[in-house]
C-alpha cells in the first residue's frame, strides 16, 4: 500500500464514523415512535372491530327475533324454543303459543298458552286443534277447550309419545300452523344393531287362529280292555306259566289250580248227567206202557216229571261250571281248573305263585290291550265350557318327542271336591306301545277357529308395566305400544286394541329391546 491509499482511508473513516454514531444515537426513538404509532393504529382497528362486533349483535338479535317467528333453519334443526312454563314456544310475527304435555292423574292432556308481543292473552281469544300421527299411521283430531289461563286438549293423549304434530291456531282473523315431532321413549338401534342383536322384524297383519286349550294328563291304561283275573274258585296253584310283560293270546293257559270246590261241581253235573238218562229210560218205557194200557197214566205222568226234574237239575250243574269258567271235564282230573287269558293283550300285573293257595275273588293276573290307551286330562272347572266330545285333541309326551292326535270321547260331569277339576279322556291308538300308562303328557284341545284383523307372533309381546306391549319399528329404532290381546294358538297371538294391519313390530328377540327400554336410555319427560 502506497502513501496515496492510505490517505483514501483515512480520508473516508473521518467522513463515516461521525454519520454512524450520529444513527446509533437517533435510532431507539424512532424505534419507540414507531411502536407507539403501531399501537395506535392497532388501537384504533380494535374499537372499530368491537363497534362492528356491538352492530353485529345487534343484527344477530334482530335476525333471532325474526327467526322465533319464521323458523329459519336453524331452529328447524334444534326444534321450537322453550317458553316459562318449560313447553314449547311457537312464534310468528307477534303471535306465540307455548304447548306443555301435562300429566295429571295419570292421564296426559295438551296445554296451549296463546300470547301476543310476549304478553298471555285470554284463551277464549284463540281457537287451537290439533293432528297426531303415529308410527302406525293412525290419525287423531285433538280438540281443545279454554280452561283458567289456557286451552287444553278436550281429550288424553295415549302413550307412547311418539307422534308427529299439526298445530292449527285461529287468534282472532290470523290463522296460524305449526309442526313438530315427539320421540318420547323412543328406544335408538340402527339396522346394523339391530341384525347383530338377531333381533327380527314382523308385519302385523289378519291371521287365521285356532284357538287352544293347553291341559295336563297322564297316559292310563284303556279300562274297556283291561281285566283283573281272579280263580272264582279256591284252590291250590300248580302251574303259572304266564309272566309279567308276556303277550298272550285269547284262551291262553295263565295258571293252573288244584280245587275240591270245582271237583264237587263237577261230581254234581256227572250225576246230574246219568240221573237225566235214568230218567229218560224210565220215562220211554211208562209211556210205551201206558199207550198199550199195560200201566197207569199216573206212572207215565210221574216218569215225565222226573225226567224233567233231572234236566233242570242238569242245566243247574252245567251252568254252575260256566259260570266258573271251567269245562265240564278235564284230562287231568276232576279238581284241574285252567285259568284263560280272556282276550289278547299282555300281562302287566301278576300275583300268584307256584304252590300258593289262592282265594277265589283274589286278584291273580291284570292283563290289558294295549292297543288302545286312554290319555286322561285334568280340567279346571273354568275350562269345562271348552271341552267338547268329539273336538281334536294333540297329545304330546313330557319326556320324549311322541306325539299323536285323538279326539275327545268322554268329559265328566263331576267336580272333585279338593281338586276342583274335571277328568277328560282322550282314546290313543298305541300300535307300537309308545305310550306307556303312567307317562305325564301335555294335551292340546282346539276350541275354536276364527280370522282375525291382525296378529303378530307370540314372542313379539312383552311385558312392559305389568301390560302387554309390542316394540313399534321407527325411523331410528323402536317404540313401545301398548296392546290389548286376544286369542292364541301358540305362535300367533291376536291383537284386539293397539294396533293396525301393515305395520311392523319386532318379533323374535324383542326381549333385547326389552332390555334396553330397562336401561333407562330413554327418558319420559312431558
Amino acid at each position: 500500500m502506497n502513501k496515496k491509499q492510505l490517505m483514501a482511508i483515512l480520508a473516508m473513516l473521518v467522513v463515516t464514523l461521525p454519520f454512524g454514531a450520529y444513527v446509533l444515537m437517533n435510532e431507539p426513538g424512532q424505534s419507540e415512535a414507531g411502536e407507539s404509532h403501531a399501537e395506535a393504529e392497532h388501537g384504533h382497528k380494535e374499537a372499530k372491530g368491537h363497534d362492528d362486533g356491538e352492530h353485529h349483535g345487534e343484527k344477530a338479535a334482530d335476525k333471532h327475533e325474526e327467526g322465533k317467528g319464521h323458523a329459519d333453519t336453524e331452529h328447524h334443526e334444534e326444534g321450537p324454543a322453550k317458553g316459562d312454563r318449560g313447553g314449547q314456544l311457537f312464534t310468528e310475527g307477534d303471535f306465540g303459543l307455548e304447548v306443555v304435555l301435562a300429566e295429571s292423574g295419570g292421564e296426559a292432556r295438551f296445554l296451549a298458552y296463546p300470547s301476543k308481543q310476549g304478553k298471555p292473552i285470554a284463551p277464549n281469544a284463540t281457537k287451537v286443534s290439533m293432528t297426531l300421527t303415529r308410527p302406525d299411521g293412525e290419525k287423531q283430531e285433538i280438540a281443545f277447550a279454554p280452561e283458567k289461563d289456557a286451552l287444553k286438549s278436550t281429550v288424553a293423549i295415549a302413550e307412547p309419545h311418539v307422534f308427529d304434530a299439526t298445530i292449527a291456531v285461529q287468534a282472532g282473523n290470523e290463522p296460524f300452523l305449526f309442526n313438530f315431532s315427539k320421540e318420547e321413549g323412543k328406544i335408538e338401534l340402527t339396522d346394523v344393531q339391530v341384525k347383530a342383536s338377531g333381533v327380527t322384524i314382523q308385519t302385523a297383519d289378519a291371521a287365521t287362529i285356532t284357538s287352544s286349550l293347553q291341559l295336563p294328563g297322564e297316559i292310563r291304561f284303556n279300562q274297556d280292555r283291561t281285566a283283573h283275573v281272579v280263580p272264582r274258585v279256591a284252590g291250590i296253584v300248580e302251574s303259572v306259566p304266564a309272566n309279567i310283560g308276556q303277550r298272550v293270546k285269547k284262551g291262553e293257559i295263565l295258571a293252573v289250580i288244584s280245587s275240591t270246590t270245582l271237583s264237587e261241581q263237577r261230581s254234581e253235573l256227572l250225576a246230574a248227567q246219568k240221573r237225566v238218562e235214568f230218567a229218560r229210560t224210565t220215562y220211554a218205557r211208562e209211556k210205551q206202557l201206558w199207550t198199550e194200557k199195560i200201566s197207569a197214566q199216573q206212572d207215565y205222568l210221574q216218569a215225565q216229571q222226573d225226567l224233567r226234574e233231572a234236566e233242570i237239575a242238569l242245566q243247574n250243574a252245567q251252568q254252575k261250571l260256566k259260570a266258573l269258567g271251567a269245562n265240564a271235564s278235564s284230562s287231568g282230573g276232576l279238581n284241574r281248573f285252567e285259568i284263560r287269558a280272556p282276550f289278547d293283550g299282555m300281562v302287566v300285573e301278576k300275583h300268584i305263585t307256584l304252590g300258593e293257595s289262592i282265594k277265589e275273588d283274589v286278584t291273580i293276573f291284570t292283563l290289558s290291550d294295549l292297543s288302545t290307551v286312554w290319555a286322561e286330562i285334568v280340567v279346571p272347572a273354568k275350562d269345562l265350557d271348552q271341552v267338547k266330545v268329539g273336538a281334536e285333541a294333540i297329545v304330546r309326551a313330557t319326556a320324549s318327542p311322541a306325539q299323536a292326535s285323538g279326539k275327545v270321547a268322554y268329559v265328566g260331569s263331576l267336580i272333585g271336591e279338593q281338586t276342583r277339576t274335571a277328568t277328560a279322556r282322550v282314546v290313543l291308538p298305541n300300535p307300537q306301545g309308545a305310550w306307556r300308562p303312567g307317562l305325564y303328557v301335555n294335551v292340546e284341545l282346539a276350541s275354536s277357529q276364527a280370522q282375525v284383523p291382525v296378529a303378530v307372533p307370540v314372542e313379539a309381546i312383552q311385558t312392559i308395566e305389568d301390560k302387554p306391549a309390542v316394540f313399534l319399528r321407527v325411523p331410528g329404532g323402536f317404540v313401545t305400544q301398548p296392546v290389548a290381546t286376544g286369542r292364541s294358538n301358540g305362535k300367533l297371538v291376536e291383537i284386539t286394541q293397539g294396533l293396525k294391519p301393515g305395520v311392523q313390530v319386532a318379533a323374535a328377540g324383542s326381549f333385547v329391546i326389552k332390555a334396553e327400554l330397562g336401561k333407562g336410555s330413554a327418558e319420559h319427560s312431558h
